[in-house]
């Protein structure tokens, strides 16, 4: 490996994939590397094209001396590789739409990687990723997977359970964003700062230190969250509602954007629900974003990360997997938060699931920093959550109808009985190409 790093992102057509390579030509004198490999599908063939472009556009610019492939065949990609990072969407951003369009037409969350819609998600994902791992075992026994394709939680707990590969690490842009807010609320910068994160993936919670030992999640929680307060947004793809002061202080511990889903859940639905009539689900914004982006791309004179790209809303996500790579390769030590395997870190969840939890990033991977037991507001919902994980991704899996009703009837934004079965059955139909392994289920 010391001899030049081989690189290969999965879902290299993506919008993310300028960010990227941004990471990895800063940190290439730590981090050599001689190849980087850009993979799609057939049917993301014109968007590799255009990135590709423009990532050998950036490497010429930077003046380092890497190489930049684009390919429709993942196996050649594989060979040899020592580091695979996957960031692609299973139905490409038409799928995100029906995730989110189909349950707000009967009146429930639609959001891609929670409720109905992140379940399905997973469906589609869970199996691909294995496909993945298979032929990393053949192809490139020895290589670390980073992924950041959501439910990165899930999927990374399935790469471990289904798949039995143990180098992985799952990545989300969400606690960066919550700690470059903290950072702005005490006016101190983040290295002076200790973060404690814990819990799952869009679902944790964390608790702040400064270097002298001294607790100040108070203080944030006061900064970010009293009657009189204004935060920036955190996150690019979910309102700035307001939680209830109160609830928070009471949790002496901040949550994570996505918890309004569960904390406001009937404030975020109707929010969703004006939006929807509006101007479109989430994923239909994004994906006229996306389309004035790639005209961006194809600019030959462009040959940096344009600064529309953190309206996408995954802005740091690569940034982040640039620097896990590079704290592996290196044995750097880097304090980040992951999703990895709980190994006890969390007494609240199984021994053996993926938590997503302040770790250190060594050559051996993530070591997740011990949390112990939560108090009974966050072990309720955590525990609820996780038992929900547990089922998606064995329905994904299997194929399984019933778990899959079983998870949907589990999930607190998604309501029980016939209107459970009647979104389940809808976005079945509206996904079968992608979810092979319930054909025989829905028709029997």
């Amino acid at each position: 490996m010391k001899k030049g790093v081989k690189i290969v992102t999965i879902g290299g057509g993506s919008s993310y994939t300028p960010e990227l390579v941004e990471g990895f030509i800063k940190r290439f004198d730590e981090l050599p590397i001689r190849e980087l490999w850009l993979v799609d599908i057939e049917a993301g063939r014109e968007k590799l094209e255009i990135v590709g472009a423009m990532a050998k556009r950036m490497v010429a610019a930077a003046g380092i001396d890497c190489e930049v492939h684009l390919t429709l065949d993942r196996r050649e990609a594989l060979k040899d590789a020592d580091f695979v990072t996957t960031q692609f969407r299973v139905g490409l951003l038409d799928a995100r739409i029906k995730d989110e369009s189909i349950p707000l037409s009967h009146g429930i969350i639609g959001q891609e990687t929670n409720g109905a819609g992140g379940m399905f998600k997973a469906f589609r994902t869970i199996p691909v990723i294995l496909g993945i791992v298979e032929d990393m075992k053949e192809l490139c026994p020895n290589a670390w997977l980073i992924n950041f394709t959501n439910p990165a939680g899930m999927v990374t707990e399935a790469v471990l359970r289904y798949g039995k590969w143990e180098k992985v690490i799952g990545l989300c842009n969400v606690p960066i964003g919550a700690i470059k807010s903290a950072s702005d609320v005490l006016k101190k910068p983040e290295e002076d700062l200790f973060f404690k994160f814990a819990g799952i993936n869009h679902l944790h919670w964390h608790r702040i230190f400064d270097k002298d030992g001294t607790e100040l999640t108070e203080q944030v929680i006061d900064g970010l969250y009293a009657p009189d307060a204004n935060p920036e947004k955190v996150v690019e793809n979910i309102k700035n509602m307001r939680f209830l002061y109160e609830q928070v202080r009471n949790l002496k511990m901040l949550p994570c954007p996505y918890h309004r889903y569960y904390y406001m859940t009937d404030d975020m639905l109707k929010e969703e629900l004006e939006a929807f009539q509006t101007e479109g689900s989430r994923g239909q914004v994004v994906k006229r974003l996306e389309e004035s982006l790639f005209e961006l791309y194809k600019d030959p004179n462009l040959d940096h990360k344009p600064e529309e790209l953190s309206k996408r809303g995954g802005a740091h996500y690569s940034d982040a997997a640039c620097e896990i790579i590079n704290s592996i390769y290196n044995n750097k030590g880097t304090m980040m938060v992951v999703s990895t395997r709980n190994n006890g870190a969390i007494d609240d969840v199984p021994y053996d699931s993926a938590i997503e939890i302040t770790s250190v990033i060594r050559a051996h991977g993530a070591e997740p920093v011990n949390f112990g037991k939560f108090p009974p507001a966050q072990r309720g919902l955590l525990q609820v959550m996780k038992a929900m994980e547990e089922l998606t991704i064995e329905a994904a899996v299997t194929g399984s109808y019933d778990t899959a009703l079983q998870a949907f009837t589990l999930n607190p934004l998604v309501p029980s009985g016939d209107i459970a079965q009647t979104v389940l059955d809808e976005l079945l139909e509206a996904h079968k190409e992608h979810l092979p392994q319930f054909f025989t289920k829905v028709e029997a």
